[in-house]
């Protein structure tokens, strides 16, 4: 599948992270299949753990399913692998492959996402060919252990330098979302917040339901959160 920046950013609205650690006895095709039909938009795996072998096999039967929901799927840091199962694109940190040397590998007609902290890591990204940038951790999470905090005025930052869409990652739930109403985003990405809940479906539909809210019918908490960090950093 081909994207224009329309059809990504409108794709990038409830952005779902893979992780095993919630599998119980379902498979990670059916975790998947769970959240796609509850309104997921995008999928990326994320497999730290797993043998070259069994991430292909997973990666090939998630790219088979999200072509069925007509989803994009990428996959995380491994470009040789989304070259070789023709992955929609693939995700990349600051410490993988710059995104240059991605798209060289890919070609145009592939995504690439990349993660970014700074305005000057985003602007580098853009610059180098990124599609869309993942931002955070805009609130705190164990998912990534290396994750430093991005503070909300940082995210608007971002967001108004780039010209690229611009994804909050990071501790985000229902109940916070809102918070990060007028920064700017386009979307959410997300693992616990829907894939550590007993009703996946559930949780993906309750959770879009809120990132719509927070996009659509902006209030105030953005405004707020961005108050109380002012205040702050006044009390320094």
């Amino acid at each position: 599948m081909r994207f224009d920046k329309k059809q990504l950013t409108e794709a990038l609205l409830l952005y779902a992270v893979t992780d095993r650690s919630w599998l119980g006895e379902s498979t990670l095709a059916e975790q998947t299949e769970e959240a796609l039909k509850g309104g997921v938009t995008f999928v990326q795996i994320r497999e730290k753990d797993l043998d070259a072998a069994s991430f292909r096999k997973e990666a090939e039967e998630l790219k088979e399913l999200c072509e069925n929901y007509q989803v994009p799927f990428v996959v995380n840091d491994d470009v040789e692998l989304a070259l070789e199962i023709d992955a929609d694109g693939v995700h990349v940190g600051q410490s993988d492959m710059e995104a240059g040397e991605v798209r060289k590998k890919l070609g145009q007609d592939k995504i690439i996402g990349v993660s970014a902290r700074t305005v000057e890591e985003a602007l580098a990204a853009q610059a180098h060919g990124a599609d869309y940038l993942g931002v955070g951790a805009v609130f705190p999470t164990s998912s990534k252990k290396d994750a430093s905090d991005v503070s909300f005025s940082t995210l608007k930052e971002i967001c108004e330098a780039v010209e690229i869409p611009v994804i909050a990652i990071g501790g985000i739930t229902g109940e916070n979302t809102a918070r990060l109403a007028g920064s700017g985003i386009c979307g959410v990405a997300v693992i616990s917040a829907i894939f550590a809940k007993p009703d996946v479906r559930k949780a993906a539909e309750e959770l879009k339901g809120a990132v719509r809210k927070m996009l659509y019918h902006e209030g105030d908490e953005g405004r707020i959160m961005e108050k109380e960090e002012q205040e702050r950093r006044a009390e320094k």
